[in-house]
């Protein structure tokens, strides 16, 4: 009887050290989330700040090009 008391110790044991194994593999996918979570953000936001300097680009270009036939009709 007491090498069935060992050998369920023995069963028990894989689950400790399984545990640790799981927690590490649920801490890097949570940082994993994170992180491209972050990414997306971060990109959305380049991209939100490249159309507004398109937009403003264009609006100096159309100013310059009205300022230009103001000065070649004078």
């Amino acid at each position: 009887m007491a090498t069935n008391g060992s050998s369920s110790n023995d069963a028990n044991q894989p689950e400790p050290q399984d545990n640790p194994q799981t927690d590490v593999a649920a801490a890097v996918e949570e940082l994993l989330n994170t992180l491209s979570n972050k990414f997306a953000g971060v990109s959305s936001e380049i991209f939100a700040k490249m159309d507004d300097i398109s937009r403003r680009l264009d609006r100096l270009e159309a100013a310059m090009k009205e300022n230009d036939g103001k000065e070649n009709k004078s």
